[in-house]
Order: structure tokens, then sequence, then C-alpha cells
């Protein structure tokens, strides 16, 4: 019994220890031991809890190394939604945003202002001190829980400080990349002669959904806290909510400043832009808060973001140099992007070697030509563009650029249709990039879903002759997969299983999934409950199409040619006798009807008994069509509690029927079941 006690000690011992230590290191910068002692306690904390795994707990300081192996993350619904804010680059913008606060309040508030992060967003839920979730923003209705990746990065806390903090509540932040890891992870990939990751956010984004943890430790995360959210009021403004926060052991930024009135928005705003570049991380702006709560809720939300804050954006970051030769890539609907290959310059903190040049209207209008010296900039784009050229510098044998008309896979003719911008290849079922991107689109999460399939085994078992068609995986043998290189037992069953699995699919993600040009996830869902099956869809009209909410005529007509094609209802012959679904379920069709047909809706304000989503997923599950804003086409207006006056307003002038919820609910006919 002594024994027992003394190891449990020696571990509760060890653990305060080895967060003291981290804290000391990566919160504060301030290590008070060598990187040698540190790791010699991690050490001895780890054989303790190996040996005795009943002492092993969630929140110990070992699990910050990683090991864990995440097979699929967990979708959540967040307790607080996660919105987004409202974006202006221009300082009229900011001053229009003070102006409508000061009036608002009656007064000239404080507002906090911050350094926006240009990472992931993170919400962090604790729990009697300890952290028990972390979810990614998602949609900003439910997120990825990451919390075993989470647990990586050195300046989060596991075990709080203090005893202050509230029993549960919930913190906000930032996940990001510093230019450190970043420089140091592209370097290691290129002598590996891997490809280089685009930059720290993307390199970031990607990180945190790593199936395993060691690696996401490997990558040296970092985070920045700004905004906690618990059921009790913890003060009575943001700013003291933040410093609370510092105590109880998360790392805050150091660069928030309390300003008074627009002029110290500015002047942050002015100071930030010149010294962005010295800092060891990447940004794209300031967020600008107002700081008291009670002035917060007086001010409210609109449905998408809160009126007390906005995000001011700095303007994109422009260089000069050389443009060495123009190439062309083909995406998995065979459009054709042209792609140009510069001499690398350094851009906001990154190598860039490559930029878009998105069509030949662009290449035109810029006048670019192979051997121009070209302006680059980058806007938050994976791939920058090129904005400009300086014909100064222009070579006097330069000549204009002829668009290719031939695809650089497969040899087939360019298409360029009437009102599209790109070039297609129309070689769709046997353009090798074509194909493979669209078996790609096929298993994505949206659509199939099947994440044991990814690109580089596509890539085999395309190469290999297994597979030509979307269908094609659908006659995959166990033994066939086997035989492909670097692929063992356990990850043949999984992708077997996985194949099996997608037979369940609903069928709005499986008409997603066939890969219609032009048909994205929502329009996927609004023709699935508009027409109910493949074959209502297949047989349909230029007119029917085209009076579905948000089907134009060029992607009515898209849909026809697609159905045209003898290829493509063979495919979808072949998937509905692999049992494939292709029409909506019974569940799916219960209480579905036409009687919103042709009318258009806006949802607007707080509802008591369902949220804004539940009342839009209705009025589409009847036949309607729901809106963004009034206008003299909109049939009705769903008015709520908080429904902004000027819209109301704007409303009756307009002679536009305004329901209540209840109203709307008996319209429709759901009762207590909706």
């Amino acid at each position: 019994m002594g024994m027992e006690n003394s190891l449990e000690n020696r571990v509760e011992e060890l653990t305060k220890l080895l967060d003291e230590h981290n804290y000391n290191y990566y919160v504060l910068a301030n290590p008070t031991i060598s990187d040698y002692e540190f790791d010699m306690l991690l050490q001895e904390l780890i054989q303790l809890e190996t040996a005795n795994p009943e002492l092993l707990k969630p929140t110990s300081p070992s699990q910050r190394v990683g090991g864990e192996i995440t097979q699929q993350f967990r979708n959540v619904k967040h307790k607080y939604p996660m919105l987004s804010l409202g974006n202006t680059y221009s300082e009229e913008d900011i001053v229009d945003f003070d102006e409508r606060i000061a009036k608002t309040i009656g007064d000239t508030p404080d507002y906090v202002c911050e350094l926006k992060y240009d990472g992931v967003a993170i919400a962090l839920t604790y729990e009697n001190g300890e952290l028990k979730q972390a979810l990614t923003r998602g949609d900003g209705e439910s997120g990825d829980d990451v919390t075993t990746n989470v647990k990586t990065i050195k300046t989060i806390p596991l075990t709080l400080r203090g005893q202050d903090y509230p029993r549960s509540f919930e913190i906000r932040g930032e996940i990001f990349m510093p230019l450190k890891s970043f420089l140091e992870i592209n370097k290691e990939r290129e002598e590996a002669d891997e490809p280089l990751l685009a930059n720290p956010r993307n390199a970031c984004a990607g990180t945190i959904k790593m199936m395993d943890s060691a690696v996401v430790a490997s990558r040296n995360l970092d985070c920045a806290l700004y905004h906690v959210l618990c059921d009790d009021e913890l003060s009575d403004s943001h700013y003291q909510d933040i410093d609370s926060a510092k105590q109880w052991g998360f790392k805050v930024s150091e660069y928030t400043e309390k300003v008074r009135g627009v002029a110290g928005i500015i002047a942050y705003i002015d100071k930030w832009n010149i010294k962005r570049e010295q800092l060891p991380f990447e940004i794209d702006g300031v967020v600008i808060k107002v700081n008291n709560y009670k002035h917060q809720k007086t001010l409210g939300f609109t449905a998408k973001s809160p009126r007390w804050a906005i995000s001011y954006k700095f303007k994109a970051q422009k260089v000069a140099t050389k443009l060495e030769a123009i190439t062309y890539q083909v995406g998995r609907t065979g459009a054709i992007t042209p792609v140009a290959n510069l001499n690398p310059v350094l851009l906001a903190g990154t190598t860039v070697k490559r930029a878009s040049l998105h069509n030949a209207d662009i290449i035109e209008k810029l006048d670019v030509r192979i051997g121009d010296t070209v302006f680059v900039e980058k806007g938050g784009e994976i791939i920058p563009k090129i904005v400009g050229v300086d014909l100064d510098k222009r070579p006097l044998d330069a000549h204009a650029v002829t668009y290719i008309s031939i695809c650089p896979e497969c040899n087939a003719p360019l298409q360029r249709l009437t009102g599209e911008a790109k070039h297609y290849c129309v070689n769709e079922q046997a353009c090798p990039p074509q194909v493979k991107g669209k078996i790609e689109h096929f298993i994505s999460r949206k659509a199939m879903d099947i994440d044991s399939l990814g690109e580089e085994t596509i890539a085999q078992l395309y190469e290999s002759g297994l597979v030509k068609s979307i269908a094609d995986l659908y006659e995959l043998k166990k033994e066939q997969i086997l035989a492909l290189d670097r692929m063992a037992e356990k990850s043949a069953n999984n992708l077997i299983d996985g194949i099996k699995a997608s037979k369940q699919v609903p069928f709005e993600r499986v008409l997603f999934g066939i890969g219609i040009r032009h048909i994205g996830e929502t329009t996927a869902k609004k023709l699935a409950f508009c027409f109910k099956d493949i074959d209502a869809l297949r047989s349909a009209s230029f007119d029917q199409l085209i009076a579905v909410g948000d089907i134009g005529e060029r992607t009515a007509n898209t849909i026809i040619e697609f159905f045209n094609n003898e290829t493509n209802n063979h495919i979808i012959e072949r998937l509905k006798s692999y049992g494939l679904c292709f029409h909506l379920s019974e569940e799916e069709l219960l209480n579905t009807s036409d009687k919103l047909q042709g009318s258009t809706f806006v949802v607007s304000g707080v509802f008591a008994n369902h949220s804004r989503d539940e009342i839009k997923k209705l009025i589409e599950k009847h036949g309607g069509r729901n809106v963004g804003s009034i206008s003299g086409k909109t049939s009705y207006v769903i008015a709520g509690d908080k429904m902004g006056p000027e819209k109301f307003k704007k409303a009756q002038k307009l002679n536009i029927t305004i329901l209540t919820e209840t109203e709307f609910i008996e319209m429709v006919g759901e009762g207590e079941n909706a």
C-alpha cells in the first residue's frame, strides 16, 4: 500500500513540476531549467505511467508527446455557435462602424484591438480546471473533435492554475504555425523531394486534422486565446475576462490593447500594418471588439456575425519577380487552369514559385508574356495571383501568349462554351486527371465519405487499370487491393468496408458525388428534395429545372447535357445495381410536399421553438426557396424576436406577408413534429 502511494505521489509531483516548467517556457517565455533537465523529468513520468497505467491521467504532461492514432474525427455540435466577423479593408468602414456603435450606446466606447492570427479557430471546453474537449470551427454550428491533437500544443494548458476559474466554460482562440516551424518543415520536405506546404495557415489546418498525434506534436503548433464564454457572467468586460484567462494559465496575445474611440483603433491598425513583418507568425489583419458586455448585448447580432465586432483586413502584399514559363493544369471537371512559374521570391513570409493566371481572358487582359517582370499579390489564396506587369522591363523579344488548344494530359481538343471563362478538355471519361479527380470527389467526405481511400491509392488503382470510373470501385476485390504497393491486410479490409458502407449514403450526397459540373452540395440537396429520385431528375425539362431555387440557365443546361451522355447513364445504372441510393428514403420523404413551390422566404430574428436553420430546412422540405435579403420578389418574411426594424419596415413597404413562427408552422402543417 505504501509503495502504491509513493508511486502516486511521485507521479503527482512530476506532473506539477512539468506543468510549471511548461508554463514558464511556453507561456511566459522564461525557462527556469534546461531542456535536458525537463526531458529527464518527462522521461521519468512516462516510465512510471507505462509501468503503472492506472496512474495515467488524460491531462498528464506525457500526453503532449502524442502517439495516439485517431481513425475518424467526431463531429460535435457547438454549445455556442462560432459566428464569423464582418470584414473591411478601409478606414472609412471603421469610422462608420464606430459611429454606428456610438449612436446605439450613446457614448464613445472602449474597444479591444487584437491581432488577427492567420490559423485555425478552436473552441476549448474546460470542466473543473481540466481540458475536456477541443473543437474546430467547422460550419459554425458544429466542428470536429481534435482534442487528442490539441493536447500536444504546449501553450494550451491541460490543467488550469489558481482556483477562481468557472466550473465549466469555453475559451476560443487561434491555433497557428509559427514561421520558424513552417520554414523548418519545408526545408525538410525540400531535402526529401516532397511537395512544399503552401503557407503556414494551410499547414496548420492540415496538421490539426492529422490522424497521428505524434506527428502533430512534432509540428510545434502554437495557440493564442482571445474569447471566454460562460453561462454565468464573469466580469463586465471582454478585456477583464482575457486578463483573468491569463491568470488561469492561458497564453493570451501580448499585442492586445484596450483603446478609446475610433482614433485608438486607427492608431493600432497603422502600427501593425508596419510592424506585422517583424512578427514570428502570420497575421492578416486586426479584430476590433466593443469591450463592455452590456454594450455588446445592446448591439446584438446579425444572422452571421456580432454587431459589436469587426475585422480589418490588411491589403494584400505585392512583390515583383520574373515569369519564367506558363504551364496548364487539368481539374476533375476538365477545366484548364494556366499557372505562372516564377523566379522564386519571398512574399509575406513564404517563398512563392507559382501563381494562378485563372483563364485565357486574364492572360489577355494582363497582356502577360514569358520573360516579363510581374507583380505578384498574396491575399489569402493558397496560390498567389499575378496582378500586373512592369512594362518598362519587358524584353524586346517577348511575344503574346498563345493559349493552348489541346489538353496537356491527353491531347484531346479543348472547348470553351459561350459564357464560360475557362477552357475544358472534352475527353472527360479518359483524361487521367479528370478520371482521378472525379473519383477523389466521389469518395470525399461530403459525398460518399470513403476515408480509407486516399489520393495515392486512387492513383495506383487507376494506373493499374483496376478503376477507370467511380462505378469500378464497387467491383474491387480484396486480393486486387493487396497487390498494390504498400497495401497491408488491414488497409485492404478498411477500404473494402468503406466502399461497402458508402452504399448507405443518402441520395443527395450520391447526387453531389457523381460530379455534375456546377452542382455543389447545397444545389444537390435542393435537386434531390425537389425531384425525389434520379429518374425524375434525369427526365426533367429545362423549365422544370430552372423552377428550382438557385438553378440558372447555365446549370440547367449542364444537368441536361450530363444526362444526355450515354456513358454517364451507364455509370449511374451500374451504381444502382451495386445498391447505391438514388432516391429519397421513406424517412426523408415523410412530411415533404410542394406546397411552398414557387415561394421565396426571408427568415429573420430569433425564434422560440426552432433555430433559423431548422425553419430554412422546413422551407426547402416543402419546396420553398430561402433568400438572404428582402426584395419585391420575396413572397414571405418569417419574423422572429429581435428582427431588425429596417427589415420589418422594408417588408411592410413592399406589402410582403409577414409570418410569425407559429403561422409558418401551421402553413406547412408540421405542428409539433417540426
